[in-house]
């Protein structure tokens, strides 16, 4: 039993690294433990200050000493749990190759019998073994500590890197944004306060500028020092060179308006030469997806049934391409497509909530208000109580109330119905004659039974979410559309001289396509006693849009500093409309990439289909005649003499399972590619399945 102590230590050891990402108390006391071993020497080592412009560049929350603490720590760990299992490896390697040489050659054909003693371990004196073991040890616990230790800084520079693409993503409308209230006649401290007040909307950028906000406010820096500062750390080139060049502008003196209407012009330039840029590369991901995971697949699924059927069984090969390499080449593409497109990383608009202005107040779980009021007496106390159980129940009844909106609003939320129902679906469907072919693990047989109704569970559930994703968006679609049109028409109405309240109501008797009934309730509200800017503000919570909130976010904050909002709504239109622009050419461009994916599926299809309708019936007529139930027989030593063992009906089952695998993949991989979302391409995966389930019901 002494052998396995060691394993329990290295045990005891992961589990602690686990629980250190889980749980807080354990994080704490490996904090601790790694501060009182390495604490002071990680303040003064060599390249400290470049680890800590690292972790300014990943924004990693928690101090350097802590950091680089931890790092040490869990490479000293990692380093002793290597040095055990090496010793463990070397021992197994030992054993293994302490067979004798006789027992090797008895085992081997005599034309390799020379392999028994290049095969064998000769034995080893105390002093070797030691040195072997030793050596082992050494290296792979040297290995696990190294490659852990860099690993973790190697991680803050792939964070770093993410960053700077969000952030430089989000640029252009947070450069609007700070043109537009800056012509407002607002100051740029309050400018930049603002902008990280909504950062939710505007996104990466927005959450780097919020260092600078906060050397300002809790530091007392001036907007300068600030500026300078941001443009340090960040990782985005583009943010630095333009915190740098705002800060030049603001002490010299220079005309600001000048300057950031000449950044967001060039912004906007740069936005539509990156997104040629990365067009072109979803059209090469297209021609990689098509070529790898659609034609090859296809090529090596048609040589390995050839051969299989004529020469030598090759269905254990052609299960594993269609069953593993096919889905986890898509999903490697997938999410490799999902890391290099640009994340805007704004919000959806929730964020905008109506805060209680009667007096009502939100309690903590105990029952006390937030504010820390105690409650009167136990008849207040039940009605918290109440309260607390109507908030509870809210979505569900919601849920009872609209089914259909809650749906379309929240597609995942179908699932949370269509899931049971295709289960229970697939278990009143299936044959459970298949029982007795589950214990004896026949996987064929077990696939045979539920493959159908577990197919019409699939287009059953990924229907419906793709119809409630699809309603939404054509709606987002619709009325984010129409934002440009209702900034223009409120900049126009504005210039005339009239108020931002007579604006809306004009506009909202005006025709703005999918945003007009949204646009009559902002009205609405406002004939009910809200202010204009509640009644935005609630029109984009209402939304969801991000198009919309970034809208109403930059209108509402103008209206606070002045009453001529004219010039910030036209700035706003110009980058929704900007915005707008850039996603209709995208479509556009990946259009005839979607048709080369639909395309390279229905070939795919069709020649799976061709297998199953001529090759293997002529096969199957081989295996008669080679059975004697025909005239005549295959000569023996023929190369078709195992065509007789083939179990055809085998390969037939693994094409239908091939042909829905490929088109659930092909159609996730339309939608990444074409719309640049996972969820857009599930209705394109639910139309290829249809066709092919369809396509087998027929041959």
């Amino acid at each position: 039993m002494l052998w396995s102590v060691p394993l329990g230590f290295v045990s005891v050891v992961c589990l602690v690294v686990v629980l250190d990402h889980i749980d807080d108390r354990v994080r704490l006391a490996v904090t601790r433990l790694g501060l009182a071993l390495f604490g002071d020497y990680v303040e003064t080592a060599d390249g400290a200050e470049r680890q800590r412009r690292r972790m300014h560049a990943a924004h990693v929350g928690v101090t350097h000493r802590v950091y680089a603490s931890r790092t040490l720590l869990y490479s000293t760990l990692f380093g002793v749990v290597g040095s055990v299992l090496g010793v463990y490896l070397a021992a197994g390697v030992v054993s293994a190759l302490s067979v004798s040489a006789d027992e090797i050659r008895a085992s081997l054909p005599a034309a390799l019998s020379f392999l028994g003693d290049l095969a064998t371990l000769p034995s080893l004196a105390l002093g070797e073994l030691f040195g072997l073991l030793l050596f082992a040890s050494a290296t792979v616990g040297t290995v696990l500590a190294v490659g852990s230790y860099w690993g973790r800084w190697l991680y803050l520079d792939q964070l770093a890197v993410a960053r700077a693409g969000a952030i430089e993503a989000t640029l252009p409308r947070t450069v609007a944004f700070v043109y537009a209230l800056s012509r407002s006649g607002m100051s740029v401290p309050n400018v930049l306060a603002t902008l990280v007040d909504n950062r939710t909307v505007y996104g990466a950028a927005a959450d780097e500028v919020n260092v600078a906000v906060r050397d300002m406010d809790a530091f007392g820096t001036d907007v300068l020092t600030a500026l300078r500062r941001v443009a340090r750390r960040t990782p985005s080139e583009q943010l630095g060179e333009f915190a740098e060049n705002l800060a030049s502008v603001l002490s010299s003196g220079r005309n600001l308006s000048t300057f950031l209407h000449g950044q967001y012009e060039r912004y906007q330039e740069e936005a539509r030469a990156q997104q040629e840029q990365y067009l072109e590369l979803l059209a090469t991901f297209a021609e990689v997806y098509v070529t790898v995971l659609v034609a090859g697949p296809l090529f090596f699924i048609t040589t390995l049934v050839v051969v299989g059927l004529v020469i030598q069984d090759t269905l254990g090969i052609v299960r594993f391409v269609s069953y593993v390499a096919i889905p986890l080449g898509t999903a490697g593409l997938v999410v490799y497509v999902d890391s290099v497109t640009p994340t805007p990383g704004s919000g959806d608009g929730r964020h905008f909530v109506d805060r209680p202005t009667d007096g009502a107040r939100r309690f903590a779980p105990d029952g006390g208000a937030v504010s820390g009021t105690s409650t009167a007496n136990e008849a207040s106390t039940a009605n918290h109580q109440r309260l607390r159980a109507y908030d509870r129940l809210r979505p569900l009844r919601r849920w009872f109330d609209d089914p259909w909106g809650t749906a379309f609003s929240r597609p995942t939320r179908s699932l949370a119905l269509t899931v049971p129902l295709g289960l229970l679906w697939v278990v009143w469907r299936v044959d459970w004659s298949v029982r007795s072919s589950l214990a004896r693990f026949d996987l064929a047989a077990v696939l045979d039974a539920v493959d159908e109704p577990l197919v019409q569970a699939m287009i059953f559930v990924l229907g419906v979410f793709a119809l409630a994703y699809e309603v939404r968006k054509r709606r987002l679609r619709t009325m984010e559309a129409a934002v440009p049109d209702f900034l223009d028409r409120m900049a126009s109405v504005n210039e005339a001289g009239v108020t931002v309240v007579q604006s809306l109501q004009r506009v909202a008797r005006s025709d703005l396509g999918g945003l007009t009934p949204e646009v009559e309730r902002a009205w609405r509200d406002v004939r009910w006693g809200a202010d204009a800017e509640t009644a935005l503000r609630r029109m984009a919570a209402r939304t969801s849009s991000p198009t919309v909130a970034r809208a109403v976010t930059l209108v509402t904050n103008a209206m606070r500093a002045t009453d001529d909002v004219a010039p910030v709504l036209r700035i706003a239109a110009d980058e929704a409309q900007a915005s707008w622009r850039l996603r209709r050419e995208r479509r556009t461009e990946m259009v005839t990439y979607l048709l080369v994916i639909y395309i390279s599926f229905f070939v795919f299809l069709g020649i799976v289909a061709a297998l199953s309708v001529s090759f293997l019936p002529a096969v199957e007529a081989t295996q008669t005649v080679g059975g004697g139930s025909a005239t005549g027989s295959l000569p023996t030593g023929s190369v078709f003499g195992g065509i007789g063992d083939v179990d055809t009906d085998a390969y037939r089952l693994l094409f239908f399972h091939a042909s829905v695998v490929q088109a659930v993949c092909s159609g996730l991989v339309a939608g990444q590619l074409g719309e640049e979302s996972v969820a857009d391409g599930v209705k394109h995966g639910v139309v290829l399945l249809v066709v092919a389930y369809a396509a087998f019901l027929v041959v």
